[in-house]
């Protein structure tokens, strides 16, 4: 499900499950320990990479239909853990983005520092509202934090997927490249960064981080109470079960 790819002292951890690399309770642990570990593995920075037509398609729902609370609860967590590995990484950490981007992977790329995302038709955003979710507000704060209250406030309650193009323009996306060349692109960013002195780099970035950390804290308790309460909803298990019917 995750493969390690070593590019010098950059490593590349990709998403490899299939056909559009959906997280579950295995990926997402997996992922964790990836990004945990390479620092101690000699990184001194990380590409995280996915498929070349979805990077992620986000949480794997059909799964997540067939949990009970407690599994469902728990899956969440494992989420919020690999998202909070991204954000609190030692070392910078560089989304190469070769295809569409919904949801959860979109969270997962929002919690990296730099994002390239292949040029043409491929489309990023939060569109849990298409699919009757609420978007919490540990992941709001993460497009707020980037495009401002006003944009974000549009973008997340139509649940919009927007090409890569107007992403960039945004700032959501800081750099557009050929898709065969997104990895390579962010491969030239984190060398240029990683040639900067390292202690003075790495606690600069833990200052200006320390609030997306804090955010993704935030999702416990009352929000995953709130989330909970959401996707049992009547309303929410329609929409799901019709976009998502069991087998």
């Amino acid at each position: 499900m995750i493969e390690i790819i070593q590019h010098g002292n950059i490593h590349e951890i990709k998403l490899v499950r299939p056909p559009v690399n959906a997280l579950n309770f295995a990926m997402l642990d997996a992922l964790t320990d990836a990004v945990q570990s390479a620092p101690g593995n000699g990184a001194t920075g990380i590409v995280l990479s996915g498929g070349t037509k979805v990077f992620s398609g986000g949480l794997d729902v059909p799964y997540l239909l067939g949990c009970d609370e407690d599994g469902l609860c728990a899956c969440w967590s494992r989420f919020f853990d690999a998202a909070r590995a991204l954000a609190k990484s030692p070392i910078p950490v560089a989304a190469a983005i070769s295809g569409h981007n919904p949801a959860g992977g979109c969270v997962l790329a929002l919690c990296c520092d730099y994002r390239v995302m292949a040029e043409g038709p491929f489309r990023i955003g939060l569109n849990e509202t298409q699919v009757g979710l609420a978007v919490p507000e540990a992941i709001q704060y993460l497009m707020r934090r980037i495009v401002g209250a006003h944009r974000a406030e549009r973008l997340i309650v139509a649940g919009a997927m927007i090409e890569s193009a107007q992403a960039h323009t945004l700032g959501i996306i800081d750099e557009l490249a050929p898709q065969e060349a997104v990895v390579e692109t962010a491969l030239a960013w984190l060398k240029s960064t990683t040639a900067l002195p390292q202690g003075p780099q790495r606690i600069s970035r833990a200052i200006a981080r320390a609030d997306i950390v804090q955010a993704l804290d935030g999702f416990a308790g009352d929000q995953m109470e709130q989330f909970l309460k959401g996707w049992y909803s009547e309303e929410t298990q329609r929409v799901l079960q019709g976009l998502f019917p069991k087998k």
